[in-house]
């Protein structure tokens, strides 16, 4: 823990590079797969693939009793005590909960797929496609349980190899399969990705800890207090998860599949580009800031550096994005999709008070304060539901990207002022400085989107992203003395 806290600045900046970059590699091949997709579906074929894969993410977060969360702490300190006999045994019991959960998800998909067939559908029959959609419900909880035995066991090698060989098989996998079955070909590439991910997963888990046929009823209860931790971040993403369903389910009712494509479109360069920089937030902040979270002033530092680096490396590549989104929606997707490119501008924006509130929200996480985090990220859902059901209702797509918006203002000042009151959170000067000043860019940059067009347009918006890149790159170069590093090494080899 010392080691961890004396890095500062280059601790938090390297993993958060070292996620991040992996997590930017898979989104590139990722782009390049939806651009396939986009060209062979159609926006209507990628509505079909985002409401039934939102369907079984959320049959999955409500079944999975967050064995993939609740795992990795008590997995991690043994882990570090070096404590092999209670580190397999422990294994085990992860093991048995997965296949519990998997058991679980299975049947619960099987339950719901008439409800969600009606709820989703104006026409046609899928119940079947849910029902198949139990088989990957349950290949993804036995993944999640071999995901916490990797992360926790520090094989975060193994977790990259796994990710970017899953991201690549996706593309030889799905483009076929669409080219061939056309729309009917969707739920085989859920299933056979669900597939592909569980194989890799278990083939590099059993390699490192064997599996071991001894399990017995004391186990349950061995893994009580895992599932007990595990459950209210992961009800907190069945809520998310809830909440994107039900808001696609409502596009397709009062709008059609088509405008459903166009917002996740949207919806996907959006938030999944912002997340090569949120991935760092459970893999090694969530343990640093669980390991401090009793002493307030270490948890304020914790905070506040994970915020401020996360800050100024997100800012300039939010910037940069509202410029070339123009170009990356057609080029990515197809000349369908280039209505939406207004919404998805102005949805970015919703990523500058992103940044600046999720460092926060894991505070009550750390101190294992289930229900404070479930009431947060309730009224949170509800708040970012009704806001974009308005907004399309009253403004169409672009309304949608208001109300994304609105909703993360909203959570900001929730989380924030929570924080503040019940736990003695304080930001730093440095922390508001540097929020307003990107901020402030990342509007302009959206200002010069609606006002200007033609050269002027990518001039302006250019040097938007150059002042936002410069002025980020001088404070983490004065924070990590990343510059005097660099002058020792050259004299040192020279």
């Amino acid at each position: 823990m010392k080691q961890e806290r004396d890095e500062g600045y280059s601790h938090v900046l390297k993993y958060t590079g070292i996620f991040g970059g992996v997590q930017g590699l898979m989104i590139l091949i990722g782009l390049v797969r939806n651009k396939g997709v986009a060209l062979l579906l159609g926006a209507d074929g990628m509505g079909l693939a985002s409401l039934l894969t939102s369907v079984q993410n959320f049959a999955s977060q409500c079944t999975n009793l967050g064995v993939s969360f609740g795992a990795v702490p008590t997995l991690s300190e043994l882990y570090s005590k070096d404590d092999q006999q209670q580190l397999s045994r422990f294994i085990q019991t992860v093991r048995l909960w997965s296949v519990i959960a998997a058991g679980l998800g299975f049947v619960f998909c099987l339950a719901m797929s008439r409800f969600a067939d009606t709820m989703t559908f104006t026409w046609g029959n899928h119940t079947l496609h849910y029902a198949v959609l139990a088989l990957s419900v349950a290949m993804l909880a036995i993944t999640g349980g071999e995901t916490a035995i990797l992360k926790a066991t520090r094989r975060l090698g193994s977790l990259a190899k796994i990710q970017l060989a899953t991201a690549f098989l996706s593309l030889i996998i799905s483009l076929p399969l669409y080219y061939f079955l056309y729309q009917s070909g969707v739920i085989p590439v859920i299933v056979l990705m669900a597939l592909t991910t569980m194989v890799a997963t278990v083939v590099y888990s059993y390699h490192y800890y064997p599996l071991q046929l001894d399990f017995n009823k004391s186990m349950l209860r061995d893994g009580a207090g895992m599932i007990r931790l595990g459950v209210a971040f992961i009800m907190a993403a069945i809520m998310g998860s809830g909440a994107e369903m039900l808001i696609r389910a409502f596009l397709n009712v009062d709008g059609g599949l088509n405008d459903v494509g166009l917002y996740n479109a949207a919806y996907m360069i959006t938030m999944t580009y912002a997340g090569m920089v949120f991935t760092a937030m459970e893999s090694d902040y969530f343990p640093r800031l669980s390991a401090v979270h009793q002493d307030i002033s270490a948890t304020n530092e914790t905070v506040n550096k994970q915020m401020e680096v996360s800050l100024l490396l997100l800012s300039p590549m939010l910037t940069g994005l509202i410029m070339l989104l123009p170009l990356l929606i057609p080029l990515l997707f197809s000349n369908e999709f280039i209505p939406v490119v207004s919404m998805a501008q102005v949805a970015v924006l919703a990523m500058f008070f992103k940044v600046q509130t999720l460092p926060v929200a894991y505070i009550t996480l750390a101190r294992s304060l289930s229900m404070s985090y479930l009431l947060l990220e309730s009224v949170y859902n509800v708040v970012y539901v009704l806001c974009v059901i308005a907004g399309y209702h009253y403004y169409g797509l672009y309304g949608t990207g208001v109300a994304i918006v609105l909703a993360h203002v909203f959570d900001y000042f929730l989380i924030n002022g929570y924080a503040y009151w019940q736990y003695g959170y304080r930001s730093t000067m440095q922390v508001r400085r540097y929020g307003l000043i990107q901020t402030v860019l990342g509007l302009a940059a959206f200002g010069v989107s609606l006002s200007i067009s033609g050269w002027a347009y990518w001039i302006a918006e250019a040097a938007l992203t150059i002042v936002s890149t410069a002025y980020s790159v001088h404070i983490l170069r004065q924070k990590t003395h990343l510059w005097e590093s660099l002058k020792r090494r050259f004299v040192k080899t020279t």
